[in-house]
């Protein structure tokens, strides 16, 4: 026998599957509890996700082209150039909050369909209700903790594999270093820019945007590598967690009732010569003149 939880192998003898404690003999799903579908969701929520990475990446190459402009515009003087800088920066950065603020609404909806799906799953023991997996996300403080505890919850219910367990720590340890670091690299590159000349007119001025330029795009390497991390790490739980809570949903789905009168094909075996067809029921009897 089978466990319908982590499938692995389990024993009459035992009350309880030694490997994930669901009862042995219980259902996929329990009766009369709604699931949620996660497949599409979840995949939207990987795109948003992979595409919130690579704009990220690309707003802060945006370094390299002002730097560029920059020491352009102190070998011509001109103050047009390094106006293209700014604007490019902010072309960039607009793509990258659309993608941002996509991804955060999908992810929040994907967590809550995943964590509601473990009160219809036997053996599975979450730690926090199905309320958190939203409220984790937008309470202050609360943020930095709570929705690692729902996302551990319910892959530790969903994929009972240790490496997807592990890439959940990998995941959160990787967004909180992003949300520091981009904040501080944030912060400090303002405060570079307010002691820049707002009107640089000579050559020493311009080549301080290009100074500053090159350290944002210093500072920023740890940000962006976080990032990347943060990113691949959750698109790998939100497909694995997906495509196994899926399954499960599949394997509890009662299968169809047969319609009344529908023919099952008779087993026949090689060789052999399959029998006459059964009559219609009420077409017996006797031919009458």
């Amino acid at each position: 026998m089978r466990c319908a939880t982590c499938d692995g192998e389990t024993s009459p003898r035992l009350s309880d599957c030694p490997t994930c404690g669901t009862p042995v003999g219980a259902p996929a799903v329990n009766p009369g509890v709604p699931t949620r579908s996660v497949h599409g969701v979840g995949l939207a929520a990987s795109v948003a996700v992979a595409a919130t990475t690579v704009c990220y990446l690309l707003a802060s190459l945006t370094a390299l082209v002002g730097r560029v402009l920059a020491e352009r515009a102190a070998r011509t003087e001109d103050q047009d150039t390094l106006l293209v800088a700014g604007f490019v920066e902010l072309a960039a950065n607009i793509p990258y909050l659309l993608a941002y603020l996509t991804a955060v609404v999908l992810v929040i909806v994907w967590t809550y369909r995943v964590r509601a799906n473990l009160d219809a799953f036997p053996g599975s023991a979450p730690g926090l209700g199905a309320g958190w997996a939203i409220g984790g996300w937008l309470v202050p403080l609360v943020n930095l903790v709570v929705p690692y505890r729902v996302v551990a919850d319910v892959t530790r219910a969903s994929v009972w594999r240790p490496g997807t367990a592990r890439l959940v720590g990998v995941w959160w340890a990787a967004w909180l270093v992003f949300l520091v670091s981009e904040r501080w690299t944030e912060r400090a590159s303002e405060r570079e820019f307010e002691r820049l000349s707002a009107y640089p007119t000579i050559r020493r001025e311009f080549l301080d945007y290009a100074d500053q330029y090159s350290a944002a795009l210093n500072r920023s390497i740890v940000p962006m590598v976080a990032c990347v991390v943060a990113g691949a790490t959750l698109i790998v739980v939100i497909r694995r967690v997906s495509a196994a809570q899926q399954a499960r949903i599949g394997r509890g789905r009662p299968a169809a009732p047969m319609v009344p009168g529908t023919l099952v094909p008779y087993p026949v075996a090689p060789g052999t010569t399959p029998p006459p067809p059964m009559p219609p029921p009420g077409a017996g009897g006797t031919i009458r003149a």
